[in-house]
């Protein structure tokens, strides 16, 4: 097995690298500076402008699309490695590059399922960055982790010209922040239909539309995520949007939902991964700095086994995540489900324990504003629960092999 980056993924990693070092962490500071300024929490730092700026100038922009017509035309297999790169600084470098999420997801289904008129209001302003969206499926009066449960309901008018939305939906990435100008919504056109995964239908909702009322932010772990746009509660009262507006066919929600989350799911693993992998500096660099009990840590042997413990976790998750990916891009996403489970299984868990450690080495500092790990953690600690929770994907796992038994 040939484990090398193509020339193309290696002249891009150097160039992100160079770019994380030279503008995206030095940046870090200046926007939390910034932002405590704002009158609004969930206004944009103008730091964030500046680094969008240069990242298009160094042909770092829309990354993650393999589609050339929208995007940087990479597989899986080639966007893996530079996901894990800006997941060094997660709230950051996403965004300067405009490979964040809810963003990308919603870029992939409209550029998949989208009609002309929909790709020409609403993807093509998200490519430039222009705006942003939202994707609102998760409801807090059904166990949203099945996802047939959803009740928004999406009613067609009675002349057929429109569809009225009624739900309240929570956990909404991306809401909060007043450049979302589009939700993509999940919710029911045929509530009793025979089969449950095709009584969903997609939806573009407008954020200005009567109707809709982003109610509250919802925090998670105690912060509130202002530079991905928070998570917010929305709810969607009698909102009346053109039929033309339902993304592809009555009764396709839950099918386009799977084709959303696949892709979004391997995103997340390389990040977190990227994530750990400066926990890991962050620990090496206290361990040598730090002396107690006459030695300095590094020389302390729970410290070497955990530093130990997490260069090993991290080599083996990084090579199924690309294994992953490879599959993606040769067999399809369907070919690839049992990998893309195992990954969105195992990657969040092992992060978690790895920032946990990185916390415990850092003592108060740990747990404090002055170093990015609380925060670095309670967002793997989330993605344990958001594309599905690990109990959904191990479920679903276990069915997979039980079923070669059978």
């Amino acid at each position: 097995m040939d484990f090398a980056f193509d020339a193309r993924t290696e002249e891009l990693r150097e160039r992100l690298l160079a770019f994380m070092e030279e503008c995206v962490h030095p940046a870090e500071a200046v926007a939390a500076e910034q932002r405590a300024a704002l009158p609004s929490p969930w206004d944009t730092p103008a730091v964030f402008g500046e680094l969008r700026a240069e990242a298009r100038r160094r042909g770092l922009w829309n990354l993650f699309l393999p589609d050339p017509e929208y995007g940087a035309g990479l597989s899986n297999l080639q966007y893996a490695p530079l996901a894990e790169i800006t997941g060094r600084s997660p709230h950051l470098a996403p965004m300067a590059t405009n490979c964040a999420a809810p963003d990308t997801g919603n870029m992939e289904l409209l550029a998949q399922f989208g009609s002309e008129e929909q790709k020409k209001q609403w993807l093509q302003p998200l490519l430039a960055a222009e705006i942003r969206s939202a994707f609102a499926m998760t409801e807090p009066a059904v166990a949203s982790s099945d996802a047939t449960n959803v009740e928004t309901l999406v009613e067609r008018s009675a002349d057929g010209t429109e569809y009225v939305v009624t739900g309240r939906k929570w956990f909404i990435s991306g809401a909060m922040n007043p450049d979302c100008k589009i939700f993509i919504v999940m919710g029911r056109t045929d509530p009793h239909g025979a089969d449950p995964r095709h009584r969903q239908s997609m939806i573009l909702v407008p954020r200005d539309t009567p109707g809709v009322e982003v109610r509250r932010a919802m925090r998670v772990y105690g912060y509130e995520d202002h530079d991905h746009g928070g998570h917010a509660e929305v709810v969607f009262d009698g909102v009346r949007v053109p039929a033309s507006h339902l993304i592809g066919e009555e009764g396709s929600g839950f099918a386009i939902a799977q084709a959303r989350l696949g892709p979004g799911r391997i995103h997340h693993c390389m990040r977190l991964i990227g994530m750990a992998e400066r926990a890991i500096e962050l620990m090496c660099r206290r361990a040598v700095e730090r002396t107690a009990f006459g030695k300095p840590l590094a020389a302390q042997g729970v410290v070497q086994n955990w530093i130990a413990d997490a260069r090993v976790t991290v080599e083996q998750l990084r090579l199924l995540v690309l294994k992953t990916a490879w599959l993606m891009d040769t067999v399809g996403n369907r070919g690839a489900h049992t990998e893309i489970q195992a990954i969105k299984i195992a990657t969040p868990r092992a992060v978690v324990g790895i920032l946990d450690r990185a916390v415990q080495l850092h003592g108060a500092g740990g747990v404090s504003q002055d170093f990015p790990l609380a925060e670095l953690w309670a967002a793997a600690r989330t993605l344990q629960l958001a594309d599905g929770p690990d109990e959904v994907h191990q479920r679903s796992l276990a069915r997979r092999e039980l079923k070669k038994y059978a």
